[in-house]
């Protein structure tokens, strides 16, 4: 056993390292595509998350400085500016495989990231309730903040010995500050939605969601795609009509699954959308990350659909708990028109890319579409080559 001296030493140690972690500088990568930049170091992994968190700091109670509570991912991150301030509502997991929320802070969005001293605590209203995650977050014109996140729960109908059948449910709270969160009923639905966004304006004097319908939890089965319906009152929120809006289509990036990733951002020449597609492969399931506009006045009908994905898992990026993904639910735009998206690789660890509204609605109006053929596809790359002669 370590003597007082040694266990303070050692403690100073730890709180050094994780400061310096905290601290270190992010790098723009080396690399063009013209529409995105990225970083080289993720901005939040595990080891980002308080020590205090895991460590219990007392010599009588923890002699041998052994880490009480174990965090495993950082990942799935609403994002907001508020108050000058770069915030992110981070699904963190530990080592248990339940999720929580934790707000996370930077003064210019890409480096020297800080969780707040204390979790998010969500009024724990729905007892059935075993896990959540992946919160959107939403500034609505009503002046809440609004999130929308998965909520969890056993299949109460899965045969016996069945421990891996789940529900799920997308459950709703308010805020103003990111400190005091209202729980409001969770949406009520035909299907199971466990992606579901809120679109920040009232439409038609109703609130608007982008939903993504399923026959199960993991499978989509008769689900079309990604979904848009009105709702009369967030307080009790229900779907009663969904009209898909981006449907899914054989041997694309969205052949298995595809859902909204954060509320639109408004522009003039329309919404931007940022999505996850999902495929199947012989390594397994591959998120990508996609976008698409709709129309300024009409948000439920898509007026330009670039080909292809937008961003993909490359490098590091395709290694972690669950490889070959990317998935994203937050990005902000500050008053600059600069855009910070935040997303996930493998379910591990979290990033940023920037870019600016300019050069996002560039290449959403920009970049042809999916001729879903490749014979289309070839046409497509001939007319560039003969465009550059």
């Amino acid at each position: 056993m370590m003597s007082k001296i040694e266990f303070d030493l050692k403690v100073t140690q730890l709180k050094a390292i994780h400061e310096s972690l905290i601290q270190r500088k992010n790098e723009e990568i080396d690399s063009y595509f013209g529409f995105y930049t990225q970083y080289k170091y993720p901005i939040l992994t595990a080891a980002h998350a308080p020590l205090e968190w895991k460590y219990d700091f007392n010599y009588e109670s923890n002699p041998h400085l052994m880490q009480r509570i174990g965090i495993n991912a950082t990942l799935n991150s609403g994002a907001i500016l508020l108050n000058g301030k770069y915030l992110l509502v981070v699904r963190v997991e530990g080592w248990d495989r339940k999720s929580f929320f934790a707000v996370a802070e930077s003064s210019n969005g890409i480096d020297q990231w800080r969780f707040w001293e204390y979790p998010v605590v969500l009024p724990d209203t729905e007892p059935t309730e075993t896990n959540v995650y992946d919160m959107r977050l939403t500034k609505h014109e009503d002046g809440w903040i609004y999130g929308i996140f998965c909520s969890e729960r056993k299949d109460p109908n899965a045969p016996a010995g069945d421990l891996s059948s789940a529900i799920a449910k997308a459950g709703i709270v308010r805020t103003k500050d990111l400190i005091t969160w209202e729980r409001l009923p969770d949406l009520k639905s035909k299907s199971q939605q466990r992606n579901v966004v809120l679109h920040p304006e009232f439409v038609d004097g109703k609130y608007a969601l982008y939903t993504r319908p399923q026959d199960g939890f993991i499978d989509a089965g008769s689900g079309g795609g990604l979904g848009w319906a009105l709702v009369d009152d967030i307080t009790k929120a229900e779907v009663k009509d969904e009209l898909i809006i981006e449907e899914r289509i054989y041997h694309t990036i969205k052949e298995v699954k595809n859902g909204q990733g954060p509320a639109p951002i408004k522009t003039s020449r329309g919404w931007l959308h940022l999505a996850h597609g999902v495929r199947g492969c012989a390594a397994g399931l591959r998120y990508v990350l996609y976008m698409f506009m709709t129309d300024l006045h009409e948000p439920w009908r898509v007026i330009a659909r670039p080909g292809g994905h937008f961003m993909a898992p490359h490098g590091e990026e395709r290694v972690g708990d669950v490889s070959n993904v990317l998935f994203t639910n937050g990005w902000i735009r500050n008053e600059n028109d600069e855009v910070f998206i935040y997303y996930a690789s493998s379910d591990t660890r979290m990033h940023v890319a920037t870019s600016t509204v300019e050069k996002l609605v560039d290449y959403c109006l920009n970049t042809p579409e999916d001729g879903f053929r490749s014979s289309a596809s070839v046409n497509t790359i001939l007319q560039l080559i003969k465009k550059n002669k």
